[in-house]
């Protein structure tokens, strides 16, 4: 059975909506250019999903025929989507995908990244009005995930087939002015021809400005849940005050996650309820400076903290419905990452003598700490899988920062993960079979886990193998620091991160 919260959605949802105005994240829908068959758009509240129908000469040479679903936007932006092609279509060079242009003429410059029915997969553009069309052809063949992204003149596409990373094609020096139509298109490439196209994980994303300042400026925040078998991303509250990491109550009816960044609210925790789409902040008593590594135990009674109030980051317990805290760790900055199946330990990432290393202590604070690692450079993200026999942690000890594991008394370290990405907070899930974390790009220094990068959510068998991506996120700091799976092993929670003027 699915986890709670999800019957309830669907038991609430309205009908999807049709015609011409407001659809979804998006101002308005119409035909370009005048096809012969007029096209049509549909959005779907409970999936989130769009459907367009469309007929349409072409998108190329001089001017276009499609039908367009736009919001207007200025500035740099990021879209993302899946897409997949109804039916096996009549026209090979039917297309479907991301669209930006600076108005409806039908032969106004553009750029466009798409796929088409034949499997190939390009990023088209015009650079003048009335202009030719020009390409550029991406390596990968039947992409069904695109992302197209603005910096200034340049447009750089990324590709890929769904559960594999991005490839990405750019062009530069392309000026289609500073206030742009962005959004979704489809073409049947045949006048006489209506095609179908469902654009699923839509995103309109603001970034955060190039000059901001880590840990004083901050962007909007999207709390998301994702289906790990199919993919499907789901919005579940948007804000534009900062939160971070949820964790999911092990009864599957509320996410728990904490403010961040700005004013009295800042390092509070607040209980999100799944079926009534509710906030109520969590009672922490005087530690209500906390950071994002909250962690549930397993029985659901007790959460685990990692507070500031009192200057460096300690550890602290409190009763899961709110209470009076108790300090677990004497020595700070001690952030905590994982809970003992069991209940009697925690474990947490410590900072001592400039050094940061893993470490774990009793959870009613008796007794001193023990040190599990003791390798140059960061260990981090400890947590345990459900059967206690391992604990599960990032370290950069071999140059990048991977997933390793070692027991619980800290012997026999072992690595889990070995590419070209720096891997953080890995999660297993409830039946301890699967592995989700975070990956952030190369260029990224490997002890870092900075806010605002192009990072995937990534799912591996914990017996080892290639990983897959679940999903691709605007996000990185807060995004998944700490365990997110739903109760039944189905769904993770996930914070991403927008400007929210551009989903408005």
């Amino acid at each position: 059975m699915r986890t709670k919260w999800l019957s309830l959605v669907f038991i609430a949802a309205v009908a999807t909506v049709h015609g011409d105005g407001k659809l979804g994240a998006f101002d308005d829908h119409g035909d370009i250019g005048s096809p012969k068959i007029a096209g049509s758009a549909a959005y779907n509240p409970v999936s989130q999903n769009y459907s367009i129908a469309a007929s349409g000469v072409n998108m190329w040479g001089a001017r276009d025929e499609f039908h367009f679903v736009w919001t207007r936007l200025t500035g740099d932006f990021i879209l993302q989507t899946r897409v997949q092609l109804v039916g096996s279509g009549v026209d090979p060079h039917r297309k479907a995908g991301l669209i930006v242009r600076p108005g409806q003429d039908a032969d106004a410059p553009y750029v466009d990244a798409v796929v088409h029915g034949d499997g190939l997969t390009s990023m088209q553009f015009r650079r003048t009005k009335g202009g030719g069309t020009e390409e550029q052809r991406s390596t990968v063949k039947g992409a069904d995930v695109l992302q197209l992204e603005r910096r200034g003149r340049t447009f750089v596409m990324s590709v890929a087939k769904f559960g594999e990373p991005f490839v990405t094609t750019e062009i530069t020096d392309l000026d289609l002015g500073d206030a742009v139509l962005v959004g979704l298109g489809l073409c049947s490439h045949n006048p006489d021809v209506t095609e179908r196209a469902v654009f699923s994980n839509v995103r309109v994303i603001e970034p955060a400005k190039p000059d901001f300042v880590p840990y004083r400026d901050y962007i909007g925040s999207v709390l998301e849940v994702l289906d790990v078998e199919s993919g499907q991303r789901r919005t579940l509250l948007e804000s534009q005050e900062p939160f971070e990491a949820p964790n999911w109550t092990r009864d599957g009816s509320a996410l728990i996650y904490n403010t961040s960044g700005r004013g009295d609210a800042r390092g509070r925790l607040v209980r999100f309820d799944l079926a009534a789409h509710t906030s109520t902040p969590i009672d922490t008593g005087s530690s209500n400076r906390n950071n994002n590594d909250h962690v549930l135990s397993f029985d659901g009674t007790m959460l685990g903290i990692s507070d500031q109030s009192a200057g460096q980051s300690a550890v602290y317990t409190v009763p899961a419905g709110g209470g009076t805290p108790k300090r677990i760790t004497p020595l700070t900055p001690s952030y905590l990452h994982g809970w003992s199946p069991d209940g009697r330990t925690l474990v947490y990432t410590g900072g001592r003598d400039k050094e940061f290393d893993i470490y774990s202590i009793a959870a009613d604070g008796s007794g001193a700490e023990r040190r599990l690692t003791e390798f140059k450079g960061l260990d981090d993200g400890p947590e345990f899988s459900p059967d206690g026999k391992f604990i599960y942690f990032n370290s950069v000890r071999s140059g990048s920062m991977q997933i390793w594991r070692m027991t619980p008394d800290g012997s026999s370290p072992e690595q889990v993960t070995d590419d070209g990405w720096n891997n953080w907070f890995p999660h297993v899930s409830p039946d301890g079979r699967w592995i989700a974390f975070i990956s952030f790009p190369k260029a990224v220094d490997p002890s870092d886990h900075p806010y605002y990068k192009h990072v995937l959510l990534r799912l591996m068998p914990v017996t080892g193998g290639t990983p897959r991506v679940l999903a691709y996120v605007y996000g990185g700091q807060g995004t998944i620091n700490v365990p997110s799976w739903s109760p039944d092993g189905r769904m993770l929670a996930f914070v991403s991160n927008t400007h929210l003027a551009a989903n408005r």
